[in-house]
């Protein structure tokens, strides 16, 4: 305890009289950090001082300022006043000062981490479940401070002509527009969200891009909390086998057996199915899941479907405790971690509000229970079909948020949809009828209609 308290004392003393290091360290310092009351007042007077004025106090502002604040009683502000005028400036190397200051937040980090742990355990924290136990830990764990202090634009110049010509990986579809809008693919790290209203085709679409990625060889895990296994294998089924969903259950064995061993001989990939019951199943899980299936089958997924994130639960907090905003949004941000931690892409899904299931044209506006997704997500595209396009067999493509190129171009076009098979395809460039004139107009549209939402973000932010 007596180090501890040396390092606080350390630390407090250099807030005051050490310019550089301080403005590297404030950032992760928190006032929960420190072991008593009175270096914990003390830091939060430093804090927003700096805060506010963007410079180191003085010893007779923090007092001033302490005199002003009526929740600390006369022998806090007396200890506090003590320790206000020991401060010193002390002699120490800046390095060894940055490291144990780094340390001293970590171990504290970690140890409020364990604290809140036990809290959540007894009960006493309503907000959080015991799942969101490791995510905290985790979180104190990667507590460091930023080596980093920018990017230098002259002397970088290299690095940066490297970036330039590496080409970054992507996972191709076998949809023409699809990939002349995402740049040839989406890249790892990322999530990617299709809108639609029910019945029009999230989960064909998954369906379908899952199985094309099987046959370029890439591992896939389908990840389902809506449909059981077998439907979703049923209809992987009928898009690679090519069959019909119907000639799926008259099919002889035999001939069934000679379309595996095929499909089989075509691809060296792997399609993993995994059902979770609605709303049971988070990050956490599908986590244990990817660990589970290293150690028992080998298998290390390069894509990953969750089918669908609005009945997804999150790792971190109850549903009935947090509005939808916050909750969904809590839900997209914990998937995306585990996309970056897993390096790879996660494709998913949402609803549609009742106004956008019946509309020919979704914008973001239309995303079901919380705009706090498209926030979120890297790449998201509404899915919409009519009586018109469904006579066709077509369904239309709308870009609504493109962190991989620019929206505007290509922002709608059309696909084939043949339900039977459960298979997407590219259609003639005639049906592809939407000219500029047309792409500026609804781009505006869509400006004016997304207008109220950046003003409604902008209030609860």
């Amino acid at each position: 305890m007596a180090q501890q308290s040396r390092i606080e004392n350390t630390i407090i003393n250099s807030l005051f009289f050490k310019e550089e290091y301080t403005r590297k360290v404030l950032p992760f310092i928190k006032e929960e950090y420190f072991g008593n009351r009175v270096e914990q007042l003390l830091f939060g007077e430093v804090f927003k001082f700096i805060e506010k004025y963007n410079n180191l106090p003085t010893k007779d502002a923090i007092l001033i300022e302490l005199n002003g604040r009526r929740d600390i009683n006369e022998e806090e502000l007396q200890h506090i006043k003590d320790y206000v005028v020991a401060v010193e400036d002390t002699e120490a190397d800046e390095q060894w000062l940055l490291e144990t200051t780094e340390k001293f937040c970590k171990d504290r980090a970690v140890h409020n981490a364990v604290l809140s742990g036990i809290k959540i355990l007894d009960n006493k924290d309503k907000k959080q479940t015991p799942e969101a136990i490791p995510h905290i830990l985790s979180e104190a764990l990667a507590v460091s401070f930023d080596k980093s202090v920018g990017h230098d634009y002259i002397e970088d110049a290299e690095e940066r002509f490297k970036f330039y010509h590496t080409k970054e990986k992507r996972y191709q579809f076998d949809l023409d527009y699809m990939n002349r809008i995402t740049k040839g693919g989406v890249p790892s790290k990322t999530l990617n969200i299709a809108l639609a209203g029910t019945g029009v085709g999230k989960s064909l679409f998954m369906c379908h891009v899952a199985s094309s990625y099987l046959l370029q060889g890439l591992n896939v895990l389908y990840i389902t909390l809506e449909m059981a296994e077998e439907r979703i294998a049923e209809r992987i089924d009928a898009n690679l086998l090519d069959v019909t969903m119907e000639d799926l259950h008259e099919m002889p064995k035999q001939l069934y057996d000679g379309k595996i061993k095929k499909l089989r001989e075509k691809t060296q990939g792997q399609l993993i199915v995994k059902e979770y019951p609605t709303a049971s199943a988070h990050s956490g899980h599908f986590k244990s899941l990817i660990n589970e299936l290293a150690l028992k089958k080998s298998f290390r997924p390069d894509v990953i479907f969750i089918d669908y994130l609005n009945i997804c639960a999150s790792s971190r907090f109850k549903g009935g405790n947090i509005s939808s905003y916050f909750y969904i949004k809590a839900i997209a941000e914990e998937l995306r971690g585990l996309a970056v931690e897993q390096n790879v892409p996660i494709f998913s899904a949402t609803q549609t509000t009742r106004t956008g299931f019946v509309s020919t044209d979704i914008g973001l506006e239309d995303t079901s229970e919380s705009f706090g997704l498209p926030a979120t997500a890297d790449f998201m595209f509404a899915l919409m079909s009519n009586e018109e396009l469904e006579a066709l067999g077509q369904m239309k493509v709308k870009q609504l948020k493109n962190r991989y190129n620019d929206p505007s171009v290509n922002r709608a076009f059309i696909i084939g949809v043949d339900r039977a098979k459960m298979r997407l395809y590219d259609v003639e460039q005639k049906a592809q009828n939407i000219v500029d004139s047309g792409q500026v107009e609804e781009k505006e549209d869509a400006y004016n209609k997304f207008s109220d939402f950046k003003l409604w973000y902008r209030q609860i932010g």
